[in-house]
């Protein structure tokens, strides 16, 4: 053996034997999943994570859910090793989402630089390389399992399962009048308002305000709604929006009767989807409303409610799909749970025996089925 080679895995040898006596001193292994060890240490603190969650989200019914989930703790655990063992293998990264993610982050906080949210985590005391690295699983996870799961369940779901699932569900999807709108706002304050983005601002002016320029913001708001109605797209006239929504599109939300001031309301729910109000002048400046789109009272058709029960059927789906897709993982991997510990994902056909070391000290293969690649492991 070359030289280079030798020590190269020389060093490995060396690794591997010391992380398993760290372990044995430290911490105690309770499962490997292919060249990963799971321990002790992991288990619990995913179960503290798992107990948070539950009660943050159930608030005093956490306890029966907690009943349910606890036994999957080290199921989860697997789960995540490989779904990360098969993201390498084709070739997900994680790198693009992780940047995007970061980025957004940043912009929310108000921040200049990446330097400076890194510098943010340490003042909270958090690793700023440990919470990249949970992105980055999160986003290889998530693109695994869209590529390899959820784009095989989307596109295969048939007109008569939509239908099926509409006529059985009509009361669910029953719901009141409702418009969804955005807003082009030219201002007349000297700077922007800071009010809530949930509705439009009740149509009451403002006092002391300069004539001039209240005359040139209402000018230019009916310049604005002109274009408009002559077909310029909304997307480039809102960009001259004062609003407070102008970067996200202008987009206020989903409004059902009676939840906007009356002005508001007479105005909007009388317009069909793509119309736009006159300009209405409010304590602000001058607003322009459009109609994004309109819902009747009662059951929607189906047409403008079939994109939603595409997503309902998906996610229907999604669970049990994802949970054979990682039992087939299961049975093409090495996964040995120690005694006590419990594998509630575990296959009937995946070869998890435990492996002996063999009477020369070494440690034997475990074949992964036939023609498969045989790896070396260690035993507890």
């Amino acid at each position: 053996m070359p030289k280079k080679s030798f020590l190269a895995a020389a060093a490995l040898v060396f690794f591997a034997f010391a992380a398993v006596l760290r372990a044995d001193i430290v911490d105690e292994i309770i499962a490997r999943v292919n060249d990963a060890i799971i321990t002790k240490a992991d288990y619990e603190k995913a179960r503290q994570n798992a107990q948070s969650e539950l009660q943050q989200q159930f608030a005093g019914n956490w306890r029966a859910k907690w009943e349910e989930r606890q036994k999957d703790t080290l199921r989860e655990l697997i789960d995540l090793h490989l779904l990360l063992d098969k993201g390498k293998e084709l070739g997900i990264s994680g790198d693009t989402e992780l940047v995007k993610r970061l980025n957004q982050m940043r912009q929310q906080m108000g921040l200049k630089t990446m330097e400076e949210l890194e510098e943010e985590a340490k003042k909270q005391g958090v690793s700023f390389e440990d919470f990249k690295d949970q992105i980055r699983t999160g986003a290889i996870n998530e693109q695994e399992i869209s590529r390899e799961v959820g784009s095989h369940i989307y596109g295969h779901i048939t007109n008569e399962e939509v239908q099926d699932f509409y006529n059985k569900h009509q009361k669910e999807l029953e719901g009141a009048e409702e418009v969804s709108l955005s807003e082009i706002l030219i201002s007349t304050q000297p700077k922007p308002p800071a009010e809530s983005k949930d509705q439009p601002s009740p149509a009451v002016a403002q006092t002391e305000e300069d004539p001039a320029k209240v005359a040139a913001a209402e000018a230019k708001a009916k310049s604005l709604l002109d274009q408009l109605r002559k077909g310029a797209k909304f997307e480039e006239i809102v960009k001259q929006s004062d609003g407070p929504t102008a970067a996200e599109g202008g987009r206020l939300g989903t409004f059902k009767r009676g939840e906007l001031a009356k002005e508001f309301e007479e105005k909007t729910f009388s317009l069909k989807p793509g119309e736009y109000t006159d300009v209405i002048r409010t304590r602000q400046g001058f607003l322009i409303l459009k109609v994004n789109n309109r819902r009747a009272a009662g059951v929607p058709p189906l047409k403008d409610v079939e994109e939603n029960i595409k997503q309902a059927i998906y996610s229907q789906k999604l669970e049990p799909a994802v949970r054979a897709y990682l039992t087939k993982l299961r049975e093409q991997a090495y996964i040995d749970v120690k005694a006590g510990y419990v594998d509630t994902g575990a296959s009937p056909n995946q070869t998890n025996k435990p492996v002996l070391m063999a009477a020369s000290g070494n440690a034997p293969t475990k074949t992964h089925g036939p023609g498969k690649k045989k790896k070396k492991f260690l035993v507890f």
